[in-house]
């Protein structure tokens, strides 16, 4: 956009860089190398800024899958799930909390930033807490079927959801290009899951499928939703919106506990079979939310493939020394393909 403006002015001849020239004309050289160092200096914190949201959420993305298969003793977990699910919930809407305490001292308490509000704004959260606690609980559960890299693989199925959606619900029109990046996405997950060892084709079963295909539709829906209820109030502060998100994600989740949970929690305690890899992992839950709100202020789309993309191949090679994952030809290409199938659907986005 800048250029383009630069452009139209000399085309109409405006002769904005002649009365540039003539402005700069008398001042200390000194003025001019401040004016430098400080626009590089400028640019030179956003790209530390950017590069450390970029490391932070490639980490978090490929640890994810790992924290949760480590955190598994002998092929099943011994703390309770719903009881981690919850210290998720909490987490987040604590820092929620703080920042918009940060916000409170800095900026003071408004009608978009305070916690106040009406039954009809509140009403429509518990829809996307039920969705995301669903989904969230198929995230353990789909182990039993898939190794890590094949789950940090099939989870971008939800990029297909998240789109059909968009085209359902909000009546987004989606290129071309995503189109094609659907297709390739479903070529790139199936074979990245060819199995050659065996009789069996891929090596995921149906029920791995399965489950992955209802956690893509659930978060597809989930997500495609709460981005209306934001978009509804768009000068609501995001960090309410959070709040309030997540406090019904911890009320759902606390009738989990209840429902699934009870006895367990009641006779062994709530933070029974916990270690130092759920803690790791419960923070690692909770932080993930925040790099992703971090990219979308500080970085961009780009960061999100490269982050993606970096992750799948990341798990993958530390799945071979803590899981003795065994690193295919298919897996690699499949890997690759999903990766370009996600520029490409990022790269629609800006064609429309």
């Amino acid at each position: 956009m800048e250029y383009r403006k630069i452009k139209d002015e000399d085309d109409d001849g405006s002769g904005g860089n002649s009365s540039d020239i003539e402005n700069l004309r008398g001042k200390p050289l000194s003025a001019l190398s401040v004016g430098n160092v400080s626009a590089n200096s400028s640019e030179l914190a956003k790209w530390k800024r950017k590069s450390v949201v970029t490391l932070a959420l490639t980490v978090l993305t490929s640890s994810q899958a790992i924290l949760i298969v480590w955190s598994k003793r002998a092929g099943k977990y011994e703390y309770s799930v719903t009881t981690a699910n919850f210290l998720v919930e909490t987490l987040k809407c604590a820092l929620s909390l703080a920042a918009l305490a940060r916000i409170w001292n800095h900026e003071g308490v408004t009608d978009d930033n305070r916690l106040s509000t009406t039954l009809d704004e509140v009403i429509v959260y518990p829809i996307p807490a039920i969705l995301y606690l669903v989904k969230n609980l198929l995230q353990y559960y789909i182990f039993a079927y898939v190794d890590a890299p094949g789950y940090q693989i099939l989870k971008n199925l939800n990029i297909i959801s998240t789109g059909v959606l968009y085209r359902i619900i909000l009546k987004k029109k989606l290129s071309e290009i995503q189109w094609a990046a659907f297709i390739l996405l479903c070529c790139g997950c199936t074979t990245a899951q060819l199995n050659s060892n065996s009789d069996r084709v891929l090596q995921t079963p149906l029920q791995g499928w399965t489950m992955a295909i209802v956690m893509a539709l659930l978060s597809g829906f989930a997500g495609v939703y709460t981005e209306a209820i934001i978009k509804k109030r768009p000068s609501r502060n995001i960090n309410v919106q959070n709040f309030w998100l997540y406090v019904f994600g911890m009320i759902f989740n606390a009738v989990a506990i209840v429902t699934q949970d009870f006895d367990a929690v009641m006779n062994k305690g709530f933070f029974h079979g916990y270690s130092l890899i759920t803690v790791l992992m419960i923070l690692n839950h909770a932080l993930s939310g925040i790099a992703v709100s971090m990219v979308m202020k500080y970085a961009d789309n780009i960061v999100k493939v490269y982050s993606t993309s970096v992750a799948m191949l990341l798990t993958a090679v530390v799945s071979v020394f803590l899981f003795g994952f065994h690193l295919s030809l298919a897996f690699f290409l499949g890997a690759t393909v999903v990766s370009v199938s996600v520029y490409l659907h990022s790269a629609g986005k800006l064609q429309r």
